[in-house]
């Protein structure tokens, strides 16, 4: 394949590499909130706490590991670093598990873990998408393709991260977590080894200069931090940075009273409020430029709303795949005629082992409930090319809903979603076991509200935001999935156990259809208050009074 009609070789090598960390990151949360329920003995609320604090910060630290690898270290350096930070932290979670005896020490390990894993991604994510760009000219019709094929490569991670590290690591037995673990950890020193062999080979820019080196267009940063140093210096912008300074406190030690003490929720979520608002007050925005802004900050605020729902996957629909889903298959045909045999020819078994086990009656497998992880992955592949065909289709009929309305229909799927699997769970007797069927509706119409709202965010913010914010509000869109990812931790919590009535906000938690059903309103309601704004939301985009 040539340079020129097919895609840089050094894409593939971004692709391979992406692929193994995200092999990485996936496999660790396929199983997480699994080792600290059943491994580590924490009860749900604990559990689903840590779990949304986690999954909060490594959406936040991209904002630090941007930053760093533009300033100073440059995108192959952040890359490497952050790789080895995230395999230190995965090492880490591997001796959590293998002594879980000492208890005090497993706890020490498994937090150590985390913060490395936290930091590490921060550096990694933000930079090995940059270096797709890199690859190409500004202009080159292959950069969307690019990134396709790139975004492509983060989902098959995705897909076979929870089938290998839940294979090995979800077993019934405790001590076996360190094996999914120690699989992940293996993922990402393979990711280290691949990229830092095959570097200096394949990352090139078209002129054939090494990409990736030194932080690029230095000196312009340095005459735009020396612009920055002059504009603090005004006593009206040092008010405003006081201003944000303030107010960042105030709703801190609100949101930390709020949350009972949890500073991890009060730092995301005071941080999510006082930033957009120091922004919006900025002098120098023209009219149309704030509309903009705010058309921005509503939809990240619905965002929210549906990632805090999405992200269950990884945290209360996997305690209620655990729990409460049948996983158990027939596999007699294939234990009788296939495996039993194959393990006879080896000497496996002996001929009076192998009668006995033919005589035994049925043989059932049960799927670990880790595996439901790889279901949306696997959707999103499928429907990959499906649904931009859709909005073509409708776009040569005018018939193409605007980005907001997307993002409403995005939130209506959501609710539906939960609407499904709440009926498969009405009247549901606590030990019952419900068909997986129930939760495979579920990942499938999540992963069409997925796709309906996803890809339109990054592009909206780059459409929409004057230049010389551009960052920041990258920064406050990614903020936004943190603030949804931690805010996730605290509605897993409210996941029914033991019989324990639980509240949120008036609204009573007695059992699993409680549950979803929080989810279908939730949903259901943003989703028609979004379409309600949808078309002055469009005029603002479009600077219509």
């Amino acid at each position: 394949m040539s340079e020129t009609k097919g895609h840089p070789k050094g894409l593939y090598l971004i692709f391979a590499t992406g692929t193994a960390e995200r092999f990485s990151y996936y496999g660790m949360r396929a199983i997480f909130i699994l080792f600290l329920i059943h491994a580590l003995h924490f009860d749900t609320e604990l559990a689903s706490s840590i779990y949304g604090s986690y999954t909060g910060l490594v959406y936040l630290t991209p904002l630090l590991g941007g930053y760093v690898a533009d300033k100073y270290w440059g995108t192959r350096r952040s890359i490497f670093i952050g790789a080895l930070l995230m395999a230190i932290g995965q090492f880490f979670m591997f001796l959590s598990a293998s002594v879980l005896d000492m208890v005090t020490m497993s706890h020490l390990l498994m937090y150590s873990g985390l913060a490395f894993i936290i930091f590490g991604n921060g550096f990694f994510k933000p930079t090995i998408t940059t270096l797709v760009g890199q690859l190409y000219e500004p202009d080159d019709k292959r950069l969307d393709a690019a990134y396709t094929i790139f975004y492509t490569g983060v989902n098959v991670g995705a897909f076979f991260a929870p089938l290998m590290c839940g294979y090995f690591g979800e077993t019934g037995d405790i001590h076996d977590f360190k094996w999914g673990f120690l699989i992940a950890a293996i993922g990402i020193l393979l990711s280290i080894l691949l990229f830092e062999t095959q570097k200096n080979k394949y990352l090139h820019s078209p002129s054939g200069k090494p990409i990736g080196i030194v932080p690029e267009a230095k000196q312009a940063k340095m005459d735009l931090l020396k612009e920055n140093e002059e504009l603090l210096s005004s006593p009206m912008n040092r008010k405003k940075v006081l201003a944000l300074l303030i107010s960042e406190v105030v709703l801190f030690v609100a949101f930390y009273f709020l949350f009972g003490g949890d500073i991890v929720s009060a730092g995301i979520f005071a941080t999510s409020i006082a930033i957009p608002i120091f922004i919006l007050f900025d002098g120098s925005l023209t009219k149309i430029e704030r509309d903009r802004l705010i058309v921005i900050f509503i939809i990240a605020f619905f965002v929210i709303f549906f990632w805090a729902a999405y992200e269950q996957a990884g945290a209360s629909l996997t305690i209620f795949a655990s729990e409460q889903t049948e996983r158990g298959f027939d596999i007699t045909w294939l234990s009788m005629h296939v495996f039993y045999p194959l393990q006879h020819l080896f000497g496996a078994i002996s001929d009076a082992r192998l009668t006995e086990l033919t005589t035994a009656g049925p043989v059932i497998w049960e799927m670990p409930s880790s595996w439901f992880q790889s279901f949306n992955p696997l959707f999103v592949v499928a429907l990959a090319f499906i649904m931009p065909a859709l909005w073509e289709t409708l776009g040569k009929h005018g018939k193409e809903p605007t980005s907001p309305t997307k993002q409403a229909l995005g939130l209506l799927l959501l609710s539906l979603g939960y609407l499904v699997i709440a009926i498969g769970v009405k009247d549901l007797e606590p030990g019952v076991k419900s068909s997986m069927m129930w939760l495979t509706a579920l990942y499938f119409i999540h992963t069409i509200g997925e796709m309906a709202l996803s890809p339109i965010g990054l592009s909206m913010v780059t459409k929409l935001t004057p230049a010389r914010f551009a960052s920041l509000m990258m920064g406050v869109w990614y903020l936004s999935t943190a603030t949804a990812n931690k805010f996730a931790g605290v509605l897993s919590g409210l996941y029914p156990e033991h019989g324990e009535v639980k509240h949120f906000i008036g609204y009573e938690i007695a059992s699993l259809y409680d549950f979803f059903m929080l989810f279908v309103v939730m949903s259901a309601l943003s989703a028609l208050i979004l379409f309600l704004l949808s078309k002055k939301l469009q005029q603002m985009m479009h600077g219509v009074e």
